[in-house]
């Protein structure tokens, strides 16, 4: 009898060791998960130890999971619990909010004796065998078995009526394709799967970034055909047919696309669900409009994971705190810097701390935001102005300006001197929210700056390394990224 310890908090992934003898916890290692996975999914939001697992005959299996519309919503939301606990998209200290913000110029780290392998890519010094690189990786293939199991589990459904199984498939596909937009990012050629056979995932090679972008782009299109503009939550704890449009947006300006993302991008500005937030004080309140999709907390009460990474009062910063040099990029009037950055001296010492999300304890009013209305705002002003639209793109670029307190932009812009200044606002209004700093860099063709701010900066470090693990399990990812 086979038996698996199983963190059923988070996400519900194979520990390290079966019947005593190590495996390696890698996104392809030939271990053939067994089919009451699902049923750990259903667990995931409820249980709160380490538990063993004895004979599966009693438990719920893949078919079954997915005959009942409690037990199949259950699946779903195990995912969800896992995005926010621990993965590209979580605001905690693994999640690209706080990791990209170090690896770029927003945040700066104050870790000691931590080997989590985040101050390394803070000192831009990372290797392939950076335990952080190896985390973001794993967990994030992880997360796509999952949704590939769920997405799976509904095609094979004969209960589940077609609305709720086209829900169900496009909300497991959407998040599949947020983490593979995120790893692209990131690691620039990477394998993608759609089933969960560990033979073909063991021995997957790496598509193109082009490829990689086609493919979500027909997986979001998919996407967007089975989903509705109705929340199924009035929190907006669930994505919608909106969401997917906007990340399709995303995925459009990454392919030089522009005018598809223009079109996307005003059927969201113009739909009446949404409305930019006015007040620079409740853009992270959980009731906004201009939300399109929040992640709750896991209990009642507790902070958003945002609020306790980024806290630090009466002491020197232990964890991440603003980089003057983001400070600095703010005018003086700015509100955001009055309100979403706050000073903290000791012994004539300042460090600044990012304070978008407020409450440590008691919280009722606050969400981790995943998409809100402002970056269809300016992803809007980049796709005009990329197609030499200058003055139409003014007023959405504007449009986070006036929020916040300072003069629009008026009169003659020549395209490369909006789009300099369009860099510098997704800046200010992004800072330390899901990587926007780095991606945009990066979509502008930027990255290269930072070499006059961080000394150990490389060319080659527009893309992190291959974990070294992954490229010993299956040759077909080798070569290894340039420089590495």
């Amino acid at each position: 009898m086979e038996k698996y310890n199983i963190n059923l908090r988070t996400t519900p992934i194979i520990e390290s060791k079966i019947n005593g003898r190590d495996i390696l916890p890698m996104a392809f290692a030939a271990v053939k998960i067994p089919f009451f996975f699902i049923f750990l999914l259903l667990m995931a939001v409820s249980c709160d130890k380490l538990v063993e697992v004895d004979d599966p005959d009693n438990q719920i299996g893949t078919e079954q999971v997915f005959e009942d519309l409690q037990s199949a919503n259950a699946a779903l939301s195990g995912l969800y619990s896992g995005l926010l606990n621990s993965s590209v998209i979580s605001g905690g200290s693994d999640g690209m909010g706080a990791v990209l913000g170090t690896y770029t110029d927003d945040l700066d780290c104050y870790y000691v004796n931590n080997n989590s392998g985040a101050l390394e890519l803070y000192q831009n010094q990372q290797i392939p065998t950076n335990p952080m690189i190896e985390k973001t990786w794993n967990t994030a293939y992880q997360q796509i078995y999952a949704a590939n199991s769920i997405i799976m589990g509904v095609n094979g459904s004969v209960s589940l009526v077609t609305e709720d199984k086209n829900r169900i498939k496009g909300e497991a596909l959407l998040v599949r394709s947020l983490i593979y937009f995120y790893l692209q990012q990131v690691y620039q050629e990477i394998p993608y799967t759609e089933t969960t056979d560990y033979q073909i995932n063991s021995h997957l090679s790496k598509l193109s970034r082009e490829a990689l972008l086609q493919k979500l782009e027909t997986d979001l299109s998919l996407t967007i055909s089975l989903l509705s503009d109705t929340y199924r939550n009035a929190e907006r704890i669930y994505p919608n047919k909106k969401v997917a449009e906007l990340l399709l947006v995303k995925v459009y300006i990454l392919q030089h696309k522009w005018a598809q993302a223009e079109q996307l991008a005003v059927n969201i500005i113009q739909n009446p669900l949404y409305q930019l937030e006015q007040d620079i004080t409740k853009v992270f309140k959980k009731g906004g409009k201009h939300i399109l999709w929040q992640l709750k907390p896991l209990n009642s009460g507790d902070s958003t994971k945002e609020a306790s990474l980024y806290y630090f009062s009466g002491a020197a910063p232990n964890a991440y705190a603003i980089s003057t040099n983001l400070v600095s990029i703010f005018a003086p009037a700015d509100l955001r810097k009055q309100t979403w950055i706050t000073p903290v001296t000791v012994s004539q010492n300042t460090w600044y701390r990012a304070a978008k999300y407020k409450n440590l304890s008691g919280n009722t009013d606050e969400y981790s935001i995943i998409f809100r209305l402002e970056e269809a705002y300016l992803i809007m002003a980049e796709a005009l102005a990329q197609q030499n639209r200058v003055t139409e793109a003014l007023p959405y670029l504007n449009a986070t300006r006036q929020r916040a307190g300072i003069p629009p932009l008026t009169g003659s812009w020549t395209k490369e001197a909006f789009l300099q200044e369009l860099l510098l606002e997704i800046r200010r209004e992004f800072f330390a929210e899901m990587g926007q700093r780095f991606m945009a860099l990066k979509r502008f063709d930027r990255l290269g700056d930072l070499a006059t701010i961080k000394p150990n900066w490389k060319s080659y470090h527009t893309a992190w390394p291959l974990p070294q693990k992954e490229l010993l399990l299956n040759l077909n990812l080798n070569p290894q990224n340039p420089g590495y």
